[in-house]
């Protein structure tokens, strides 16, 4: 049997995280004598995947982070790198704040096949954003496909002429859809556990990051309890805005009220846990969680900011920041599901079952033809 086409995944990191999930999520359900996966991270430290992905076969690889000042040192670095390795059949940048420096280093040094992918429709306020917009203005023109999970992520990486020119091409998120069926045994053991049994629990997942607004979710996470008391906040995640956030469930009087679980790789438990997923993010791409939701049947409430190709199903309701956190937890509230139903059949039939696209993903990836079907939402719903 010949040998497998290896394809590079370019990441920050690999832990737990929406783009690394899903990309996770598509090396489990890949034929690995087919095609195997390696990745080159930007982070010193041994990460959540990594075992994982050793035991499948990949090999995981070292960059130095970008920060500007170095930046013929990390151009160097990855052009080491490709003198060392000349086995990749492609290289797949998630990783888009420096995509355009690493992809040309890459198809210079003879990788056939170079994918740039848009995961975030937008950028932190700070120098840090302004200087990765700067830097991946040329991504378009640098890259042989350019890759999007939605139209907004797409407009704000490639800009919008290149996205109506049909430059870009909308893949869906897709996950693990039937891993998230509800399961009421589950949700028993798990409620139990948590000491949440007769409660109602509002949800969250996601990385404790700027992006997903966690400060006004706690807001609105208040609001609920003037109006029910016996509401608890389930909040899965990690990250760097931790401490603050903890500072203000306390400045807020709801530390009895709020669980912090961290960071799990059985999400699915949890969603099956929760009775409605508030979301209430500046930006995202295309949030998987939202997808993952929808397929347990869990009603979601998320801002007007997030793309409205998200809701695949009428379990899905969209607020705007502009409103009061009162009037968030009032929606909420009016939204909480007496019967539980997934949305499977819509997930999968919008494209977002990873079953479904792997097979079409594999083929790309060994021809360079992105295979009729692989690309779900009609350009006319992105512009």
């Amino acid at each position: 049997m010949s040998e497998p086409i290896r394809v590079l995944q370019v990441l920050g990191h690999l832990n737990l995280g929406g783009a690394e999930s899903r990309v996770m999520d598509m090396y489990r359900a890949m034929n690995r004598d087919h095609v195997q996966f390696d990745f080159c991270i930007h982070k010193k430290e041994e990460c959540f995947f990594e075992k994982e992905i050793k035991e499948m076969g990949g090999r995981v690889y070292r960059i130095p982070r970008f920060k500007v000042f170095n930046y013929f040192a990390y151009k160097k670095a990855w052009s080491n790198f490709f003198k060392e390795h000349k086995e990749f059949a492609a290289i797949h940048g998630h990783m888009t704040s420096t995509a355009a420096i690493y992809l040309p280093v890459a198809k210079k040094a003879g990788v056939p096949l170079t994918i740039a992918h848009a995961r975030s429709a937008g950028v932190d306020h700070s120098v840090k954003g302004i200087i990765t917009k700067i830097i991946r203005r040329p991504l378009k023109n640098r890259t042989d496909f350019c890759f999007t999970c939605s139209g907004l992520a797409g407009q704000a990486v490639y800009g919008n002429e290149a996205c109506k020119s049909g430059r870009v091409h909308i893949i869906p998120n897709a996950i693990n859809a039937s891993k998230y069926l509800f399961n009421k045994e589950i949700r028993g053991q798990l409620r139990s556990q948590l000491g949440i049994e007769d409660n109602l629990v509002i949800g969250h997942v996601g990385t404790f990051r700027y992006a997903k607004n966690h400060m006004f979710l706690l807001e609105v996470f208040a609001e609920i309890l003037k109006l029910n008391s016996n509401a608890r906040l389930l909040i899965v995640g990690d990250g760097e805005l931790r401490g603050a956030i903890e500072n203000k469930i306390r400045e807020l009087g709801i530390s009895n009220e709020v669980i912090l679980a961290g960071l799990r790789s059985n999400v699915a438990d949890y969603m099956n846990a929760m009775d409605l997923l508030l979301f209430p993010s500046f930006y995202e791409g295309l949030p998987g969680t939202v997808v993952e939701a929808q397929a347990s049947g869990l009603p979601c409430l998320i801002s007007t900011n997030i793309t409205s190709e998200v809701g695949l199903s009428d379990i899905v309701r969209f607020k705007s920041l502009e409103d009061q956190a009162s009037d968030w937890a009032d929606e909420a509230l009016s939204m909480v599901a007496q019967k539980r139903e997934t949305r499977l059949s819509e997930v999968q039939k919008a494209g977002f079952d990873i079953e479904l696209q792997v097979p079409m993903m594999e083929e790309f990836y060994k021809t360079g033809v992105i295979p009729e079907g692989l690309e779900y939402f009609d350009k006319g719903k992105n512009e």
